[in-house]
C-alpha cells in the first residue's frame, strides 16, 4: 500500500482505499474481476445455486446476484473461417424460448447462436448469413427435416437427422399404430438407419402399391362439401418419407465428406445445457441467455 493511501473498510467483502490528498476512494479492481470469474465459472459450470454460493463465501444471495449481473460473458474463442460440416438446430424452453445454434461437426465448436421466439426458416438463414459474411463456406448441412428448411443450403449437400425422421413419423402413427398399415409403415421406418437408399425407395413404393386402396379411402362428414382422407395420420407418415427421401441417404452418396446422418452432436449439447439451466430455476429472460452464451461457447465444461 501507498503512503499517499490508507485502507478505508470493505465493500462486497473487497479491501476498499482512500487517497491522502485528493480524499478520493476506489477498491482493487484486480481482486474484484478474479472473484467474478470465479463465482461465476462456479454459477454457470459447476451448477452451484445462489443459496448455495451464498453459503460458501458467507454472504447474502443479493451480493452473489450483485457479482452476478456484473460479470460479462467473454465472447467465444475466434476460430479461422474454413470448409465445415454444419449442423443447424433450434431447442426450446417452454413453448415461446428457444435458441437456435449452428454447430461444426468437424471443430465440434458452436460457431453461431441467437434467441428466437419459435423455429423458423428465416433464422436459419439469418444464421447462415452471419457465418458466411465471416468467410464460413458449408461443405454440407445435417437438419432436422423442416418444411423449407434444405432450401438454406440449396447449393450443398442436404442430409436429414434419420431421428428427427422417426420422430414425425412416430407424431403421425404413435409407437402402437392401430390398422396393420400404420403398423406396417412404423416397422418399414425404423430400418431407415439400416438400409440404403435403393433398397428403401422400393419398399415404399411397394408399400403404397399395396395399400393404394387404403390410402385413398374416404368419409364422407355432414356439414363439409367434399369426402376427407380417412386414414390422415397414415398419409402423412408417408408423405413426409417420401418427401425427405433424397435428403435421407445424403449420407451415403458422398462417403468421402464423412457426414454424420443424425444432429446428435448438437443434440446431446442441448441435454447438457438444459441439465445445468435446471438448476437455476426462474431466470429471467436476460440472465437465462447469459448463462446458455456461457455453456455454448464452450470453455470451462
Amino acid at each position: 500500500m501507498s503512503l499517499r493511501t490508507k485502507k478505508k473498510g470493505k465493500q462486497d467483502g473487497v479491501q476498499r482505499y482512500q487517497c491522502n490528498e485528493c480524499r478520493k476512494k476506489f477498491r482493487a479492481k484486480r481482486n474484484t474481476k478474479k472473484r467474478e470469474a470465479v463465482l461465476w465459472k462456479e454459477y454457470s459450470s459447476g451448477k452451484q445455486t445462489l443459496k448455495e454460493l451464498s453459503e460458501s463465501y458467507g454472504k447474502s444471495h443479493v451480493w452473489v446476484r450483485k457479482l452476478l449481473e456484473r460479470t460479462n460473458v467473454p465472447l467465444p474463442r475466434e476460430l479461422a473461417p474454413q470448409a465445415t460440416i454444419i449442423v443447424a438446430d433450434t431447442t426450446f424452453w417452454g413453448r415461446s424460448y428457444g435458441v437456435c445454434v449452428f454447430r461444426s461437426w468437424d471443430l465440434k465448436q458452436n460457431l453461431w447462436w441467437g434467441e428466437v421466439a419459435s423455429e423458423r426458416v428465416a433464422h436459419y438463414h439469418y444464421g447462415c448469413k452471419i457465418l458466411e459474411d465471416k468467410g464460413w463456406t458449408f461443405s454440407a448441412a445435417v437438419i432436422d427435416g423442416r418444411r423449407g428448411l434444405a432450401n438454406v443450403f440449396k447449393d450443398i449437400p442436404v442430409q436429414v437427422c434419420h431421428f428427427h425422421q422417426l420422430h414425425t413419423v412416430t407424431k403421425y402413427l404413435t409407437k402402437r399404430p392401430r390398422t396393420e398399415a400404420g403398423k406396417e409403415l412404423r416397422v418399414l421406418a425404423l430400418t431407415l438407419t439400416k438400409t440404403n437408399e435403393t433398397t428403401f425407395s422400393k419398399a415404399l413404393v411397394d408399400y403404397e402399391n399395396k395399400w393404394k386402396s387404403f390410402l385413398e379411402e374416404k368419409t364422407i362428414i355432414l356439414g363439409l362439401n367434399r369426402p376427407q382422407y380417412t386414414h390422415k395420420k397414415v398419409r402423412s407418415a408417408l408423405r413426409s418419407l417420401k418427401t425427405n427421401l433424397y435428403n435421407l441417404f445424403t449420407y451415403q452418396r458422398y462417403p468421402s465428406l464423412n457426414i454424420p446422418n443424425t444432429t446428435n452432436t448438437i443434440d446431446g449439447y442441448f441435454a447438457s445445457v438444459k441439465k445445468k439451466i435446471a438448476a437455476h430455476h426462474g431466470l429471467r429472460r436476460d440472465r437465462r441467455y447469459k448463462l446458455i452464451s456461457q455453456l455454448l461457447k464452450g470453455d470451462g465444461d
